[in-house]
């Protein structure tokens, strides 16, 4: 096998830096993960994300057709990992809400209709004037609604 050796002007050798660096570093994030024993690990990486990727950002959520019965959005309460979703009942259509969002919390809305004859239903989600997600179905088929990945990380 083939082996790399550093060495220095006085002709020492040395041994490779990425290899100590990236063994340390794994070696703290898990013996910090473990320290989380009050917490679970995807509590503690969304706390540390939130925290990191605090950046705020407005979506304007759309929703349109007939017969929803109910309208399911993320509003911007939770945290990245465990966005709270909100409920509007028997929304009056055409719909429209625009909302703050922060991180890498993905965009999301969910138009529901229990007519599974019902007409077509489109949701839709912008953000800075360009259409980043949208979908359209009749009835139950628009369950699975728009969810977009959050515009600050791509």
């Amino acid at each position: 096998m083939n082996r790399i050796i550093r060495t220095t002007r006085t002709g020492r050798t040395t041994r490779p830096v990425r290899t100590v660096a990236c063994a340390l570093a794994v070696t703290g994030l898990v013996f910090g993960l473990g320290a989380c024993s009050t917490e679970s690990v995807d509590d503690a990486v969304g706390k540390v994300v939130d925290e990191t990727v605090d950046e705020t950002y407005e979506v304007t959520y759309e929703v349109t057709g007939e017969s929803v019965d109910e309208i399911m959005f993320h509003g911007g309460g939770g945290d990245a990992m465990e966005p709270e979703l909100e409920t509007v009942t028997s929304p009056t259509l055409p719909w429209k809400k625009t909302v703050t969002l922060r991180g890498i919390m993905p965009p999301a809305v969910t138009p529901m209709a229990v007519d599974a004859g019902g007409a077509e239903i489109t949701c839709s989600i912008t953000y800075k004037g360009k259409v980043i997600k949208e979908a359209k179905g009749e009835g139950m088929l628009t369950a699975g609604g728009c969810v977009a990945v959050s515009p600050i990380v791509g």
